[in-house]
């Protein structure tokens, strides 16, 4: 998809003036008027009204709790003994964003599930909600619960199952009834901290990487992003309608024991947020670069009370963001633009495929494709890879970087470091998943996620999206030309 520039109404200029030959006077007397009307001419034109274009936005949320009995996403162990969900702890959601400018409509899709959909999935999505509701650019991003049910890269049928039909389906009825009550919409940004979770890496002094995978004594560790980015989106009466919440940290709380559906601590975190504001808001979560943060209270029994512990996360969090989000005054956003890129790059694997394959196979059985790397069940299996990279710009002061995978934190404190705009929101796990992103000196020191079969793109992946996306912004601010510059 080409990128595309903010767009606006043309201004009135009026069809023409009067400016003489009326005037049956003298030389001198005849110019006078003509003057006149030259300069009320020019006085018209500056004081014509504008009808620039406005932003616009509407919200919506859809149950998409699937059947019980399905694998569950997420944690190895509890896959590889066939363990299936349960029940439902409490129900998980799709969210729904509409933002629109003049022709432009993007749909931006929260999911509480461990990941997105599938690339065919996603497409499916695309085209169903630009048919049916004229939306022109559209983001998907899952708060990567290991509570949800289990999504593959491939199906053995070749279909996606009855189950994430239907919930395609919900989604896409949820923003095609959002999208025919759009209303005028202020935008507005606030910022703060909190900690509720830890790198989970935990480097020593010789270079050795071990790691921490629940940290109950809070005991301090780095690389680590303890920033709460909000978004708020309210009507032009000031009436919030979305608290848009940025943060770092994997919501797995509730560990491998857990078989009942959940969002851990996002959804505590959510209502927490949509308690504390009039209006009735949706409360969405945007997960960041949480690729080695975990929440303190990670993985925690059910016998050591792990729902108390997930629901003070969440609470820690949603407070947070609710004092963040009544600071924030909202204005109309000038110029109203959207600009917007979803570019594909390819990427070779980082390891050999056959071998990656035959390890994996080794090591976890045939049920290790069902959690990740599942595109590698192909034979031959793919020399690379096609990642989708989101970049968005909002009236050219707030931008987003999507990145399809699991990106390490150092990454969200880059992206915010070097972006040339104000305000800055960082998304992993968007329009896509493949595993671990890990930067490259994670990656030369091991461990977890950055030098294992979890990691399977080539090294420094991530740092080459976040440099395109970059370039993207810096093109859509128009600082970056198209011919060279002339001595």
């Amino acid at each position: 998809m080409s990128k595309q520039s903010g767009n606006f109404a043309a201004w009135p200029y009026p069809s023409h003036a009067y400016v003489g030959g009326l005037w049956r006077r003298s030389a001198l007397s005849r110019k006078v008027p003509t003057l006149a009307c030259c300069f009320l001419f020019l006085f018209l034109l500056c004081n014509a009204p504008c009808s620039a274009a406005t932003l616009k936005a509407a919200v919506a949320k859809v149950d998409i709790t699937p059947p019980i009995g399905l694998p569950m996403y997420g944690f190895l162990d509890r896959i590889k003994e066939g363990k299936v969900s349960t029940g439902v702890s409490d129900p998980l959601y799709a969210r729904v964003l509409i933002l629109e400018v003049s022709e432009k409509r993007l749909a931006l899709v929260t999911l509480d599930l461990g990941r997105t959909f599938n690339a065919a999935g996603i497409e499916w999505l695309r085209k169903a909600i630009a048919a049916s509701s004229g939306i022109s650019f559209l983001i998907v991003n899952a708060s990567h619960t290991h509570s949800g049910p289990n999504l593959l890269d491939e199906y053995p049928s070749g279909q996606a199952p009855a189950w994430e039909i239907e919930i395609l389906n919900k989604i896409a009825a949820t923003v095609h009834e959002a999208s025919g009550r759009l209303v005028e919409a202020h935008l507005g940004t606030g910022y703060g901290s909190v900690y509720i979770g830890y790198n989970r890496r935990v480097v020593s002094s010789d270079g050795r990487v071990t790691m921490l995978w629940s940290n109950p004594g809070m005991e301090p560790t780095s690389p680590l992003d303890p920033r709460v980015s909000v978004l708020r989106v309210d009507d032009t009466g000031g009436k919030p309608l979305a608290i848009l919440v940025n943060y770092a940290c994997h919501p797995v709380v509730l560990g491998a024991d857990n078989t009942k559906y959940s969002a851990d601590f996002v959804a505590v975190m959510a209502s927490t947020v949509e308690a504390a504001l009039e209006g009735s808001p949706i409360c969405f979560f945007l997960q960041g670069g949480d690729g080695d943060i975990n929440p303190y209270y990670a993985t925690t029994p059910l016998r050591e009370d792990a729902t108390a512990k997930r629901d003070w996360t969440g609470r820690r969090l949603g407070e947070e963001a609710a004092r963040i989000a009544r600071t924030i005054r909202t204005e109309a956003s000038s110029p109203a633009t959207i600009d917007f890129t979803d570019d594909v790059i390819n990427f070779p694997l980082r390891w050999d495929a056959t071998t990656l394959r035959d390890s994996l196979l080794k090591t976890f059985g045939p049920r290790i494709f069902e959690d990740h790397a599942g595109t590698l069940v192909h034979d031959p299996p793919p020399d690379h890879l096609e990642l989708h990279v989101i970049t968005l710009l909002l009236g050219k002061r707030i931008a987003f970087v999507g990145m399809p995978g699991e990106p390490f934190v150092n990454f969200q404190i880059n992206w915010r470091d070097r972006c040339p705009v104000p305000d800055v929101f960082f998304l992993g796990y968007t329009n896509g998943y493949f595993d671990y992103l890990p930067t490259i000196d994670a990656a030369a020191e091991g461990g977890y996620g950055a030098a294992d079969s979890n990691t399977y793109l080539e090294v420094g992946a991530g740092e080459q999206i976040l440099r395109h996306a970059l370039v993207r912004v810096y093109e859509m601010l128009g600082r970056l030309k198209d011919e060279p510059e002339k001595d």
